[in-house]
C-alpha cells in the first residue's frame, strides 16, 4: 500500500473508534434472524402485503424468502431519472425469477441543479440531500424488508440515498444506476458558446441551441460532474455491480445489468448465502478507496462535503486534511471536462471503471482487501460487463488505456497531485480544485471585489467594472445563509476576464462543485459569514492572497485591524421564502459547516459517539 493512503486510513479509524463501534453496536442490535417481518403482528404483515398477489402473499407469508425493498428517485422530468420508469417491473421480474420477492417501497425526490442554476430553487438543492436520505427511511421504515436496491444517479441523490442505507446499515443494499446519455455537442464547444454569450457576443436563441445539443436525450449529463463523480465513487466503494456506472441507457446490457443487480442483493440478505449488511460493507477503507477514486479523476467538489456526510452516517469522521493528505498522494489520471476535453463516455471507451481500479490498485493506492457486492476484494473490479450469447457476462478489462489523452496510467498520470486542495489561512478554510486550471493561474494576489450574490458581480462585470486584476468574493451564500447554492454563473464572466488577461481568483462560502472550472477558485470557505467567519471582514480594496500551490488563503491586512472591523451583515429575507424555501428554514438553520458535511441529520458529536 502507498503509506500516505494507508496512514490517513489508520488515521480515521483511529479519530473514529469510538463512533464506529457504537454505530457496529446499533447494526447487530437492529439485526434480526430470519425475515425482519417476522416481528410484524398478523395486522401489521397483512397491511405490508395487501396489495401484492396471490404468489406474494404467499411467499410473504411463509417468512422463508426475502423481501427487496426499491426506493427510486423517477421522475420524468429529469433525464438522468427519467430511465427508472421501467427498472421496478424489471426488477419484480428478476427477484421473482430466484424465488424471492420485490416490493416498491418508496419514491424519493431528485431535483437538478442544471435545471435550478442561477434560480430559487438551488437553495433547496444541498438541503435535499438530507430530505432524500429521510425520506428513503420513511419507506424502509416499515421493516420489511430483507435487503434494498437504491435508484438514484445525479448531485444529491445518491449521497441522500447512501445516508439512509447506512442508518439500515443490518440490510444489504445494492445501488443501481441508469448511466450517461449519448455524447452531444463536444464540451469545448458548448464552453466556446457559453463563453461567448456572457460577452454578448451570440443570443439567447444561439446559447439554447448549443445547450440542447449538449443535452440531449436521456441518461446522466456526460461531462464529470457531480453526477457522473457518484457514480464512479459508489462503484470504487463496492456498491454498483463491476463495471455498471457507464453502461448507457436503453441498451440490452444496461437492462441486464439491473436485472443481475436485482438478483444479487437477495444472496447479500440473511435468507442468502452471502449476508453482508452494507454497514460492514462500508469501511473506513471503502470511504479512502471512494476519496481516492474522487481524487484519481478530478471529480466534483461536492464530495468533499457528501463523503464527510457518508462517512458519519457509518460512524466515521472524516475531514479536509484527509481529502488534502490523501490528494498529494494520488495521481490524476484523468482528463475529463472540466478537466479536459472528453466525457463520461470518452473515458468508458478508453477503459473505464475496470482499468481505472487496475492502474490504481496496481500503484498500490486502493485498499484491495475490502467487501463488495460482488464478493470479496476489489480486484473483482478490474473486469467489465459484456453481453455474450445474449448472457451477461464478466471478462478482464483491459490493462492498457485505448486512449491515453483521456485516460492514462497511474505511473504515468497527468499530474503527480490529485486535484484538490485544502485553503486555509486567516479567512478560515476552503477546499480549490486545480485539476483544470492552466499552468500560471494558481495564484492570485490582488484586491478584493466584495459582492453578496452571484447576481451582483454578473451586474458589475456588464457594467465593466471588473475589467482588472481581483479576487473575486462572494459571501453570505453558505449552508445556513441560504442553503448553499451553486454558484455557476460566475463561470463564465470570471472565464472573460481571464481570458482578457487579467489575474483573477474566487473566494467564496458557497458552492461551484463538479463543473469547477480554469479560474482558481477557493470554495466551500468555513466558517461562513453568517457563523462570524473572517470572508465577512473582507471589504473592497483590501490584498487577497489566493495560492493555488501552497494552500495559503489570506486577507493582507494587519490582525489587529481585522479583528477590530464588525462583521458585515446583509439582508436575507428574500431568501427564505419562495419557490418553497420557507418550509426548510428550520432545517437549514441546523446546517453544520462545509467540513462537517453540510448536514443537518448528525448535528452533534455527542450523536456520534452515544
Amino acid at each position: 500500500m502507498n503509506p500516505v493512503v494507508q496512514q490517513v486510513t489508520d488515521r480515521i479509524i483511529a479519530r473514529s473508534s469510538k463512533s464506529r463501534a457504537i454505530y457496529l453496536a446499533r447494526l447487530e442490535q437492529a439485526r434480526k434472524k430470519g425475515p425482519h417481518r417476522g416481528v410484524l403482528s398478523c395486522g401489521n404483515l397483512a397491511h405490508g402485503f395487501a396489495a401484492c398477489n396471490a404468489a406474494e402473499k404467499s411467499d410473504l407469508r411463509s417468512l422463508t424468502k426475502a423481501n427487496i425493498g426499491i426506493i427510486s428517485s423517477y421522475n420524468d422530468m429529469l433525464s438522468a431519472h427519467q430511465p427508472y420508469q421501467t427498472y421496478p417491473d424489471l426488477i419484480k421480474q428478476a427477484v421473482s425469477e430466484v424465488g424471492s420477492v420485490a416490493q416498491f417501497a418508496g419514491g424519493v425526490p431528485a431535483m437538478c441543479d442544471g435545471v435550478t442554476q442561477g434560480q430559487p430553487g438551488m437553495e433547496l438543492s444541498l438541503l435535499s440531500r438530507d430530505i432524500i436520505a429521510m425520506s428513503a427511511a420513511v419507506g424502509l421504515s416499515h421493516n420489511m424488508f430483507d435487503g434494498g436496491l437504491m435508484l438514484g444517479i445525479c448531485d444529491k441523490i445518491v449521497p441522500g440515498l447512501l445516508m439512509s442505507a447506512l442508518s439500515f446499515g443490518h440490510l444489504p443494499f445494492v445501488f443501481v444506476p441508469a448511466g450517461p446519455m449519448p455524447s452531444g455537442i463536444p464540451n469545448k464547444e458548448k464552453a466556446r458558446v457559453r463563453q461567448l454569450f456572457a460577452e454578448g457576443k451570440v443570443g439567447k436563441e444561439e446559447l439554447l441551441e448549443a445547450e440542447s445539443k449538449s443535452y440531449h436525450s436521456a441518461g446522466t449529463c456526460t461531462f464529470y460532474g457531480t453526477a457522473n463523480s457518484n457514480q464512479l465513487v459508489v462503484e470504487m466503494m463496492g456498491l454498483h455491480l463491476p463495471g455498471s456506472s457507464f453502461v448507457n441507457p436503453g441498451t440490452e446490457l444496461r437492462d441486464e445489468l439491473t436485472k443481475a443487480a436485482a438478483r444479487q442483493v437477495t444472496r447479500l440478505t440473511e435468507l442468502g448465502t452471502d449476508y453482508l449488511p452494507i454497514g460492514k460493507l462500508v469501511d473506513a477503507k471503502a470511504v479512502v478507496n471512494g476519496i481516492v477514486g474522487l481524487l484519481a479523476t478530478g471529480g466534483s467538489t461536492n464530495h468533499t462535503m457528501h463523503l464527510i456526510a457518508v462517512a458519519r452516517s457509518a460512524g466515521f469522521i472524516v475531514n479536509w486534511d484527509d481529502f488534502a493528505e490523501l490528494s498529494d498522494a494520488t495521481p490524476l489520471i484523468t482528463r475529463i471536462y472540466p478537466n479536459g476535453q472528453a466525457d463520461i463516455n470518452h473515458f468508458q471507451q478508453a477503459g473505464g471503471m475496470a482499468y481505472l481500479i487496475r492502474t490504481l490498485l496496481d500503484q498500490g493506492l486502493l485498499h484491495e482487501d475490502v467487501q463488495t457486492i460482488a464478493g470479496p476484494g476489489l480486484r473483482r473490479y478490474t473486469q467489465t460487463p459484456v453481453m455474450q450469447e445474449g448472457k451477461l457476462v464478466w471478462i478482464d478489462g483491459p490493462e492498457v488505456s485505448s486512449d491515453l489523452e483521456v485516460l492514462t496510467s497511474a505511473d504515468k498520470p497527468f499530474k503527480a497531485h490529485g486535484g484538490l486542495i485544502l485553503m486555509a489561512g486567516n479567512i478560515g478554510r476552503a477546499v480549490m480544485k486545480t485539476s483544470s486550471l492552466r499552468t500560471g493561474t494558481e495564484v492570485v494576489k490582488a484586491p478584493a471585489v466584495v459582492f453578496h450574490s452571484q447576481h451582483e458581480l454578473d451586474a458589475a462585470f456588464k457594467a465593466g467594472e471588473l475589467n482588472k486584476d481581483c479576487v473575486v468574493v462572494v459571501r453570505f451564500q453558505g449552508p445556513k445563509a441560504c442553503g448553499m447554492p451553486e454558484l455557476h454563473k460566475l463561470t463564465p464572466p470570471l472565464g472573460v476576464l481571464q481570458d482578457k488577461g487579467y489575474k483573477v481568483a474566487l473566494v467564496t462560502d458557497g458552492r461551484m462543485s463538479g463543473a469547477s472550472g480554469k479560474v482558481p477558485a477557493a470554495i466551500h470557505l468555513t466558517p461562513e459569514a453568517v457563523d462570524g467567519g473572517n470572508i465577512a471582514r473582507i471589504q473592497t480594496g483590501d490584498m487577497i492572497l489566493v495560492d493555488g500551490e501552497t494552500g495559503k488563503l489570506d486577507i493582507l491586512v494587519d490582525a489587529a485591524e481585522l479583528a477590530a472591523r464588525p462583521l458585515a451583515t446583509t439582508d436575507l429575507s428574500t431568501n427564505f421564502y419562495g419557490m418553497g424555501r420557507e418550509m426548510f428554514g428550520a432545517l437549514r438553520q441546523q446546517l453544520t459547516g462545509a467540513e462537517q458535511g453540510a448536514c443537518s441529520l448528525f448535528i452533534t458529536e455527542e450523536h456520534l459517539h452515544g
